[in-house]
């Protein structure tokens, strides 16, 4: 019972000591909507509405001056579709490394024919090499096994209880940080829409009042109306769709990992079950 003790003591340690996600990521989005902020504005000053994109009537004279037409919601819509950008680019990375070194479907394979050879050891180097998400859930369910088959107070269902209950806060820790963003993602397929729809009435109502105007009608106010219309429609339906690519995209991923964690968690529990 003594030499039990300090291994108990080193093994609450370990888990004390891991009380965050492997999972890497941005913490604070509204910093990455700043910066992405920031860029547009400058972009929106000194790249579309430089002198060189306009004649001398200040009509456009390319493509950059024309987006430049678009108006105050330019900037906006922009700010949008380069947070959409970023945080897909961050979640990719994220959920790069919560997969791990090798692959998923292999490494389940791996531990699961580990663990029907009894081989908790190799279960847990497995682990080690693979890294990520999984590896660290099945690696605090294994933790969990070996204490339970080292223990001669609990019954057998209060040790198969403490194995699932395990299984359930790693879980619970990898979760959020795998979902991390994505809502903010999610919002912005229907906000870039809106934004962009809002952009493009702003810039019909110009377009009819240059129409209402009394005598012959203003070309050049009809023309700035319309462009403004039609760029903040393409900005606004650019964002979504890439918005809602990248939310489906990563939350197949997710799913996808956490398919991998409740198969790899069950069969820790039930093999625990069927060899005690």
């Amino acid at each position: 019972m003594e030499t039990q003790k300090p291994q108990a003591q080193q093994s609450a340690a370990a888990v004390a000591k891991k009380a965050e996600s492997n999972v890497k990521g941005v913490k604070n989005a509204f910093l990455v909507i700043c910066a992405c902020f920031i860029v547009a504005v400058l972009l929106f000053t000194f790249w579309f509405g430089h002198e060189s994109h306009f004649n001398e009537d200040g009509h456009p004279q390319d493509l950059w001056g024309t987006i430049y037409k678009g108006g105050f919601i330019v900037p906006i819509l922009q700010t949008l579709f380069l947070t959409v950008i970023v945080l897909s680019v961050e979640r990719w990375i994220a959920l790069s490394s919560a997969k791990g070194k090798g692959n998923i479907t292999k490494f389940v394979a791996g531990v699961k024919k580990c663990l029907q050879n009894k081989d908790i050891a190799g279960a847990m180097n497995l682990c080690k090499t693979q890294k990520g998400s999984v590896a660290s859930v099945v690696s605090s369910a294994l933790v969990a096994y070996q204490e339970m088959d080292n223990n001669t107070e609990l019954t057998k269902e209060q040790k198969i209880a403490n194995v699932q209950k395990a299984v359930e806060e790693a879980t619970a820790l990898e979760m959020p940080a795998l979902q991390q963003n994505l809502p903010i993602v999610a919002t912005l397929t229907t906000l870039g829409t809106l934004v962009g729809l809002l952009g493009t009435v702003i810039g019909m109502i110009k377009s009819f009042q240059a129409l209402a105007a009394s005598g012959a009608p203003d070309s050049t106010e009809l023309s700035t109306g319309i462009s403004e219309a039609l760029i903040n429609t393409a900005f606004g339906i650019a964002t979504g769709a890439f918005a809602v690519i990248s939310y489906n995209f990563y939350t197949n991923k997710i799913d996808n990992l956490t398919y991998a964690i409740d198969e790899i968690g069950y069969s820790i529990v039930q093999t625990f079950a069927a060899s005690h």
